[in-house]
């Protein structure tokens, strides 16, 4: 079966699987709740154009928690 794939994926879940991205500068999954990004490079890899893991994100953004800081007082 003939595949359309152009790119190939570095780091991540989704090491080393290759995809059909066409020419777009970011791919995102979502595995297990959570985004995937891959960011285009201008490397090649066996002809296949390179896109580096850049992380995992919560879909619902920022939670509250520790890391919302408080209001300062101005001084």
């Amino acid at each position: 079966m003939a595949t359309n794939d152009n790119a190939i994926l570095v780091g991540g879940p989704r090491d080393g699987a290759t995809i059909e991205a066409g020419d777009a500068p970011v791919l995102e999954f979502e595995i297990d709740g959570y985004l995937h990004r891959y960011i285009h490079t201008t490397k090649q890899r066996d002809s296949y154009d390179v896109y580096n893991y850049d992380g995992e994100i919560d879909p619902n953004g920022a939670m509250p928690g520790a890391e919302t800081p408080e209001p300062r007082e101005q001084v």
